[in-house]
Formats: C-alpha cells, sequence, structure tokens
C-alpha cells in the first residue's frame, strides 16, 4: 500500500498543476502577441521607408517653388538698393584698378628717366 501511494504521488509531480497550465497558456499568448506586434512594427518601417522615398522624389520640386517664392517675395525698392550698391562697389574696384594702372605708368616712366 506504500509504494502504491509513493506511485500516486509521483504521478502527481509529473503533472502540471493548475498554475503552470496557465502559466504555460499565458506564455504562449504573450509569445503570440509579441510575433504580432513585431509583425506590425515591421509593416509600419516598411510604410514609412516608402513614405521617405515619395518625399525625396519632391526634393527638387521643392527647391523650385522655394527659388521662385524666394523672387517672388524680394521688395523691389530693396532690390533697387541692392543695384545700387553692387554698382557702387563696381565704381570703387574700377577706381582702384585706374589708379593701379595709373601708377604703373608712373613707375615705367621712372624706370625710362633714370635709364
Amino acid at each position: 500500500m506504500a509504494s502504491h501511494q509513493r506511485a500516486a504521488s509521483v504521478a502527481t509531480v509529473r503533472e502540471k498543476s493548475y498554475f503552470e497550465q496557465q502559466r504555460e497558456e499565458l506564455i504562449g499568448e504573450i509569445a503570440m502577441s509579441f510575433e504580432y506586434v513585431l509583425a506590425n512594427i515591421n509593416k509600419l518601417n516598411r510604410s514609412l521607408e516608402a513614405v521617405i522615398a515619395v518625399g525625396n522624389e519632391f526634393s527638387s520640386v521643392e527647391a523650385l517653388w522655394s527659388q521662385f517664392e524666394n523672387v517672388m517675395g524680394k521688395d523691389p525698392e530693396q532690390d533697387a538698393a541692392e543695384q545700387q550698391e553692387a554698382g557702387d562697389d563696381d565704381d570703387t574696384a574700377a577706381k582702384s584698378d585706374s589708379e593701379a594702372e595709373h601708377v604703373k605708368s608712373e613707375d615705367e616712366a621712372d624706370g625710362r628717366r633714370q635709364a
């Protein structure tokens, strides 16, 4: 009779308790949920890559519109002032060039006189 009780207790040890059964079921459900989340994250990643690719195709169009906006947004009075400043810079550069040529010709004349 004692050996029969030992065999029965060993059989109950091998059988999983209710807690262990529930735990295994929950772990299985969690693993399935993680796989589902991973699949959805991969799908989201592919969608984001597609959106970025489409956005990159419009970069040249965006640059063109930005240039158009900059041209159209300028104030005509500001353009006139910028052109005048550029003209003043050109006049100053021309004066510097003519002065340099004058000094050069004077140096050449002095060189001829000394010779």
